[in-house]
């Protein structure tokens, strides 16, 4: 959705609305037991999505991401647990959290509620921030390891 869509679609919705972030390059086990723990956590779930270009910017190695943003945005879109997939290019997705105003917001293992960005906000306004533990043996940086052998 484009982010305009996306604050129709949050204005028409009714029930928690949960929202998490991230790259979702090369989706694995670890990705599909956040998606379900923030979807168990509301109604409705929003994933906001780094753009190729915040990706690039956030370190992770000159051949990430893997996928571009439009398939890793159809591959989450395609998901029963996702109702919305939106993408962003800033460098974290605190002006798409202003945007939305989820009821909650949710992060995977390796954040606290201290360091999830938009949990100021989120809480501000009575929501939860909720952290679904890592699940160990998965991510996609052993994952591109393990395929270059």
């Amino acid at each position: 959705m484009s982010w305009e869509s996306a604050r129709e679609w949050r204005r028409a919705v009714r029930g928690p609305v949960v929202f998490t972030n991230g790259v979702f390059d090369l989706l694995h086990p670890g990705h599909i037991d956040v998606l379900l723990g923030a979807r168990a956590e509301g109604r409705h779930l929003v994933v906001a999505l780094n753009s190729d270009a915040s990706v690039r910017r956030l370190g992770k190695g000159p051949e990430r991401p893997v996928r571009s943003e439009g398939d890793r945005a159809y591959v989450l879109a395609a998901l029963e647990m996702v109702d919305a997939v939106v993408v962003f290019d800033q460098d974290t997705p605190l002006e798409l959290v202003r945007a939305l105003e989820p009821d909650v917001i949710v992060k995977g293992g390796d954040y606290t509620p201290d360091n999830v960005v938009g949990a100021a906000d989120v809480t501000a306004r009575g929501g939860r921030v909720v952290i679904i533990p890592v699940t160990p043996g998965h991510s996609t940086t052993s994952t591109i390891e393990k395929l270059r052998g």
